[in-house]
């Protein structure tokens, strides 16, 4: 199949565009750089949560959340030949690994998570959350970012000594727990007012209430989850001869049907987007085979002339042109695609089907099995 005929087919199996489902909301569609988020009517939330007898308040609020199949890199959205705005496969891959990760947890007894209910490979119902500031970043190994500061002879990260001699992609003496903010912060000394700065535990310990923890004991229930989550997804990966490298965790407070505020897992866990995973008889051999979106990051690096342009954060205006002018082979977005349903179809041992109009699907079940479509 050439390139501008399988660019033509699969068209329409791509989900680029999430914002503009025709979902009941009396408030503006949220759109990321790959979900959306409808905010559903109070009267729409009360009777979902009666009729599906939801594990939430009556009155919480609930959403629904629609994955795309876009793919983001250096703070940019690419798209392929042919007018492909996106990876054939990604969305749902990305839901159905979060969706066992998620099931899995609440098996062990770990924490449930913000989805409430899955109507369709690309949808999830989920409740309001009142998020913890804080990107939770877990790392098994010395790579990326940390080996670059490493090896120009950082030896400090968020406030913790790292020793001296370890080797590229070498596997760190303990798990590492590095955090960084999640929006612009005000008020914490010694924290700069910016978005995704790195931060210590003895910040978060001295100013809790400013990332939203109740207590300092909260400190200690969210880095107990985040090595328990860590520690699941790491073992059952290992079990399928992956490498759990690295990945970030994000989390929230819910009130539950009888009252209860609890801590719970948000956005998504152990995916190729928010991951570093590693085939392990490559890695044994030597070699670094990336089945996360760090394989097309790399790609994207070696397509252009001028790689500066994606790591430096003074060019953002070239970049930004650059994915804007820049169509990418057909074959590197497939690739990709293949990354992604490759490992969600290894972790949840089901086939990933590409949909012939997604978008008509989730119409069609939210109309008719929820009633959230006039």
């Amino acid at each position: 199949m050439s390139a501008a005929s399988a660019g033509k087919s699969l068209k329409d199996s791509v989900l680029a565009v999430n914002d503009d489902l025709p979902i009941r909301t009396d408030k503006p569609v949220h759109s990321g750089k790959v979900r959306s988020v409808y905010w559903l009517t109070e009267a729409d939330s009360r009777r979902l949560i009666e009729e599906k007898g939801y594990d939430v308040a009556p009155d919480a609020p609930l959403a629904i959340m629609v994955i795309s199949d876009r793919i983001s890199a250096f703070d940019c959205i690419w798209t392929g030949e042919g007018g492909v705005k996106g990876v054939p496969g990604k969305g749902a891959a990305l839901n159905a690994i979060s969706n066992h990760w998620f099931k899995l947890f609440r098996e062990k007894g770990l924490a449930d998570s913000h989805i409430l209910d899955i109507p369709h490979p690309f949808v999830w119902i989920v409740q309001k959350a009142r998020p913890v500031m804080i990107e939770a970043i877990c790392r098994q190994y010395i790579t990326g970012s940390m080996w670059r500061a490493y090896s120009k002879g950082e030896r400090e990260f968020c406030g913790i000594e790292i020793a001296d001699g370890l080797q590229k992609d070498q596997k760190l003496p303990e798990l590492l727990i590095t955090p960084s903010t999640k929006g612009i912060l005000k008020g914490i000394p010694g924290v700069p007012e910016v978005d995704d700065v790195n931060i210590t535990r003895k910040d978060i310990e001295n100013n809790f209430a400013a990332f939203n923890f109740r207590s300092a004991d909260d400190i200690d229930t969210y880095e107990k989850l985040l090595k328990e989550g860590f520690g699941v997804i790491s073992d059952e990966l290992a079990a399928l001869d992956q490498i759990f490298v690295d990945t970030k965790f994000e989390f929230g407070f819910v009130t539950d049907k009888a009252g209860n505020e609890k801590l719970i897992y948000m956005d998504e866990v152990g995916t190729p987007d928010s991951s570093r995973i590693w085939d392990g008889e490559s890695y044994r051999n030597g070699k670094i085979v990336e089945n996360s979106k760090e394989g097309f990051r790399q790609f994207l690096l070696n397509h252009f002339e001028d790689p500066d342009i994606l790591l430096n954060k003074d060019r953002m205006d070239e970049r930004s042109a650059l994915a804007r002018d820049n169509e990418l082979p057909m074959d590197a977005l497939m690739d990709i695609s293949r990354t992604y349903t490759g490992i969600a179809e290894k972790v949840t041992g089901q086939k990933i089907e590409l949909s012939d109009n997604p978008k008509a699907e989730i119409v069609a079940v939210l109309r008719e099995q929820y009633g959230l479509i006039d």
